[in-house]
């Protein structure tokens, strides 16, 4: 197995190659990652992560020789997390991106009538092929496809000749009408000129250099865990499962709509043309205060009942009174005969948290890891 040090340092390896795989705010860390798992568990240990984002835990899981499930219900953190814990072979992805770049031409006509957001966004040749990825990529259910269209994702938007775009942000997707205001105020109207088979195929031949990921018997499930854990939890009564570690970071209250703030790679997903919030309960922004803490109940409760009795629970949270006290009453509760131990994590210099950039507005912002422990 190779050592975590390879891993957490450069692009080196297959491993360390594809751990980075996705932008995507709000993330653990990567060494923070490995760190937990290997601190918390053992080679062959079963982990979950019911919040797994794009799966940087069940990746450290996977590396690590851990069997690692996570559930995501987010496409595009699942999409990230499928493709990087088993991405597709590279000759069938180079493939298929030939497919899928040959289709364009029959979006002309369709590209005259976008909205001027995507005009000024794309030139004709980039809106076209993602217009005919949009279309054909079968990402849900293809290997290949889901690899080919979790790359367009991370290059979809991003600094002036790092993505697709013109000039915005990578991490997250910002408005229609502030990004044509932003573009035309200073002079960036014009979108620039890319050549889409040719910028994507270098990335795919990046990506591929050391070869893929060595991964432990690990997956990302895409659902609500309220749900899918029901499922779960059978199916770990019949074959006798019970999980070492539970490592997650909940949402939290009231920061961020990860969905609108994902809208344009979730347009390139099949969904809405334009922005807007999520309209389903655990999709949006949380600003129910008891529907949050029911969805901590439900999940953690969840959770306890495949537990091994000796189990680790290891949750980073916010530390605004709300999020922190909910957190730590739904755990207490669930998990009564374990030893608690809480850590603070104040914000350090350069590093931007979920709070930070989300919505908090603290006078002490950081966050908390709250870990319980039973021997």
């Amino acid at each position: 197995m190779i050592a975590k040090e390879k891993i957490l340092k450069g692009f080196e390896t297959a491993e360390a190659r594809w751990a980075r795989f996705g932008p995507y705010y709000a993330m653990f860390p990567l060494d923070f990652a490995f760190d937990v798992v290997e601190k918390y568990s053992k080679k062959g240990d079963y982990i979950i992560d019911p919040f797994a984002g794009r799966c940087s835990s069940i990746y450290a899981g996977g590396v690590l020789g851990r069997n690692s499930l996570g559930i995501e219900i987010n496409p595009v953190g699942w999409l990230y997390g499928k493709v990087k814990l088993q991405p597709a072979e590279k000759d069938k992805v180079v493939r298929r991106l030939i497919e899928i770049y040959y289709k364009r031409n029959y979006y002309n006509r369709t590209v005259e009538k976008m909205p001027e957001f995507y005009r000024i966004c794309y030139c004709d040749e980039v809106l076209k092929f993602l217009l005919a990825a949009r279309t054909h990529l079968n990402w849900q259910k293809d290997s290949v496809d889901a690899t080919l269209m979790s790359i367009l994702l991370i290059y979809l938007h991003g600094k002036l000749g790092e993505g697709l775009s013109n000039q915005m942000r990578m991490t997250k997707s910002m408005g229609m009408n502030y990004s044509v205001e932003w573009w035309h105020k200073n002079e960036m109207s014009t979108p620039p000129e890319i050549n889409p088979f040719e910028f994507i195929l270098k990335k795919i031949e990046w990506r591929y250099e050391k070869g893929k990921p060595n991964i432990y018997e690990s997956a990302v499930i895409l659902g609500d865990s309220s749900n899918e854990l029901i499922k779960i939890t059978e199916r770990a009564l019949i074959n006798d499962i019970q999980f070492s570690l539970l490592f997650t970071s909940p949402p939290y209250y009231s920061i961020t709509d990860y969905h609108a703030d994902q809208w344009l790679r979730l347009w390139l997903l099949g969904g809405s043309e334009c922005p807007h919030s999520s309209k389903e309960k655990h999709r949006g922004r949380f600003i129910n205060k008891q529907e949050y803490y029911n969805l901590l109940d439900n999940v953690f409760g969840l959770c306890a009942k495949m537990m091994k009795s000796k189990s680790t629970i290891y949750i980073r949270t916010d530390r605004r009174e709300f999020t922190l006290n909910s957190t730590l009453e739904v755990l207490n509760k669930h998990f009564p005969k374990h030893e608690m131990n809480i850590i603070e994590k104040p914000l350090k210099p350069g590093v931007k948290t979920q709070t930070l950039l989300y919505g908090n507005t603290s006078s002490k912002p950081g966050e908390m890891d709250i870990i319980l422990t039973r021997n």
